[in-house]
């Protein structure tokens, strides 16, 4: 799950263009061993913007996985401070392990800060949550998402962390924490290669903790 245009959506409201990246990773976490494709898209208007994004994973016989996260701000004032709605929700399916993911709907509010020049930033975000389908549906996450542009811009370090209640059976938990730092190295306005380390914590179904090191490219489109 990918967030990093999104926080340029809430920190640079000014920018009046759409802005469209994708990304190709290599998962070379334990027992992992796939590519994941990722594309986002950002877009303002007059009352906000609009932000979504398509993870899919792949194995040697194709797709075995979806996800989608689909968001808009809502600011018709002056100042940090806007309106959230969200949307999660996917699909797994590969041999002996196809399921859906749930449905969640998030409301909220969604506090930015940014350096004047905008080589940095922050946006906190507090949500309620609610999971279809979960023995528990009424919960909540809260969101922090960075970005930082060094070396005039030839370095970019990108990167969410989620913090959410979600009742799980099975693996006996009922909280999770998921991160996802990025390091880019601009080749130009187009391309980056780097990569990413995703940090999670009683996340798709493992227990505890857990890190998965990536490395990608990223094609600004």
């Amino acid at each position: 799950m990918r967030k990093f245009v999104f926080l340029m959506a809430v920190a640079v409201s000014t920018i009046a263009y759409a802005q469209t990246n994708l990304q190709l990773h290599y998962d070379l976490g334990a027992g992992r061993n796939y590519f994941t494709s990722t594309i986002e898209r950002f877009k303002p208007d007059a009352k906000g913007s609009t932000f979504f994004f398509v993870d899919m994973n792949y194995n040697a016989a194709g797709p075995t996985e979806a996800y989608f996260e689909i968001a808009r701000e809502l600011k018709f004032w002056d100042g940090p401070l806007s309106a959230h709605i969200e949307y999660n929700g996917g699909l797994h399916a590969e041999s002996g392990a196809s399921f859906q993911i749930n449905n969640a709907y998030l409301l909220g509010a969604t506090y930015s800060l940014n350096s004047k020049d905008f080589s940095k930033g922050l946006s906190l975000s507090a949500m309620y949550k609610n999971i279809q389908g979960n023995t528990d549906p009424h919960n909540f996450q809260v969101t922090a998402v960075w970005y930082m542009n060094l070396l005039k811009g030839k370095v970019s370090f990108t990167g969410f962390a989620d913090y959410w209640r979600e009742k799980n059976g099975f693996l006996g938990t009922e909280y999770v924490f998921l991160s996802e730092p990025q390091l880019w190295y601009n080749l130009n306005k187009t391309l980056s290669v780097g990569g990413e380390v995703e940090l999670g914590y009683n996340f798709a179904g493992v227990a505890g903790f857990k890190a998965c090191p990536t490395l990608a490219v990223k094609c600004n489109l």
